[in-house]
């Protein structure tokens, strides 16, 4: 299975047809999803008609969009006209909306096939669904992006779109050997994507290469003025960021926290790809961490919890039952918490923004572990996010890379972050490293 820019150069050399990548795909999936467990629905049909369309379009001389001819895959909880989206959820069954997402209507106008909804925990928190690890059936491919990262990473699909409150995309990707793009809070409209808390959630690129991430990032970014959050800054030119990344860059290594919490083999391995990307030429210094990380994290959770509460509440107070466990907690909690903490949570985040940007004077990104450890093993967790979790909480872009293999059989990656709408930037040096480091994950499947 090709990534998306080579997929798209392809078809626009007519040297594979739309309809036969989508029956590429579609073949794929029904080899894999009974066991894997990726998809909330298929959709075959639409996915076939979108693709004659776009045949016919290139017949004529036109299809010449960005990402023409390219199956995505959406999380669950973007909306999809005529396409039901049930967000992982009892409360959401049988929902169908009439009108498409603001980055899933940008996908379209750049080309890309929609091929159906990938499977998200209920309501992108915190209960685990039932999307197996590709790598290991009885790991978790983690989440509440689970379903996205595992169909791109068993080459069902090229990309897949997700979401990250806390670690719900760079998790996931790493768990599953893929990369994944967290932009800068705003970047990418949140208009028709079902909410967990607005001042944290970010839209997320699951994908296999830089030069793809690039690619989808610039087509789904952009102001909307149907979010009170999208950013009125200019799209920038990923794409040729990343065919210039010739330059080493300047690495702040974060051994406080990441390196401490990491286990011993997950710490061994990133100090190891640490000096090989040294001796590469990128400059590596250590930076400390700022002191309102630590209250941050608590903070983090304070605000998720309260802006959870607010946008469940109404259906909460008639539908609890139908809700799950950890969801329903986490609701239970944020309907309780003082207004004053609510704020004082918010205050700190904006020092904490202030804080990170100084972090980055003679940096030009930060580099920890994926995550503390490999894909853990059982259903019942969807792992541990404490390695991304600060990241969208100030709102800065991060990237999760492939960087190796556990002793076990299980990705390991590195995870890099950049300053604030700096995603050039973080592309450029994401693109170096992928090439120091040379990994390309297949899961045995």
């Amino acid at each position: 299975m090709l990534g998306v820019a080579e997929m798209a150069a392809c078809v626009r050399r007519h040297e594979a047809s739309p309809v036969e990548v989508v029956e590429a795909c579609l073949e794929r999936v029904e080899a894999l999803e009974p066991g894997l467990r990726a998809w909330a629905t298929l959709d075959h049909k639409g996915a076939l008609v979108a693709a004659r369309r776009c045949e016919q379009a290139m017949l004529r001389g036109e299809g010449l969009e960005p990402i023409c001819g390219v199956p995505v895959g959406l999380k669950d909880i973007f909306y999809t006209a005529g396409l039901p989206t049930t967000a992982g959820s009892r409360v959401y069954a049988g929902f169908v909306p009439q009108y498409d997402a603001s980055s899933v209507v940008r996908l379209k106008e750049a080309g890309a096939i929609i091929l159906g909804k990938t499977v998200t925990t209920e309501f992108a928190v915190s209960d685990p669904a039932e999307t197996r690890n590709p790598w290991n059936g009885a790991h978790t491919p983690g989440g509440s992006s689970s379903g996205s990262a595992a169909a791109v990473a068993a080459r069902m699909l090229p990309a897949a779109l997700g979401t990250q409150t806390g670690g719900s995309t760079l998790r996931p990707a790493a768990y599953c050997g893929i990369v994944g793009l967290k932009p800068t809070y705003g970047r990418v409209s949140r208009h028709g994507v079902i909410p967990v808390s607005w001042c944290l959630d970010h839209v997320g690129i699951l994908v296999r290469s830089v030069e793809d991430a690039a690619l989808m990032l610039e087509v789904i970014s952009g102001h909307d003025v149907h979010d009170p959050g999208s950013l009125d800054y200019p799209v920038g030119a990923y794409s040729t960021a990343v065919r210039q990344a010739g330059k080493p860059p300047r690495i702040g290594v974060l051994r406080e926290f990441f390196l401490e919490q990491a286990q011993e083999e997950t710490r061994q391995h990133t100090e190891a790809v640490v000096q090989r990307l040294a001796q590469a030429g990128a400059t590596v210094r250590e930076v400390p961490l700022p002191p309102s990380f630590g209250p941050g994290l608590a903070a983090h959770g304070i605000i998720m919890r309260v802006e959870a509460a607010a946008f469940h509440a109404d259906m909460f107070a008639t539908q609890r039952e139908q809700y799950g466990q950890k969801l329903r907690t986490i609701i239970e909690t944020g309907l309780v918490v003082p207004g004053v903490e609510y704020l004082r949570a918010q205050r700190l985040r904006r020092l904490f923004q202030q804080q990170v940007a100084q972090m980055f004077s003679e940096v030009d990104v930060l580099v920890t572990p994926a995550t503390p450890a490999p894909a853990p093993r059982g259903l019942d967790t969807t792992g541990d996010n404490r390695f991304q979790l600060p990241w969208s909480y100030c709102g800065v872009p991060a990237i999760t890379l492939p960087s190796g293999l556990s002793r076990d059989g299980l990705p390991l990656g590195i995870q890099l972050i950049a300053p604030a709408l700096q995603e050039e930037s973080l592309l450029q040096a994401a693109r170096w490293c992928e090439a120091i480091m040379d990994i390309t994950l297949v899961p045995p499947i």
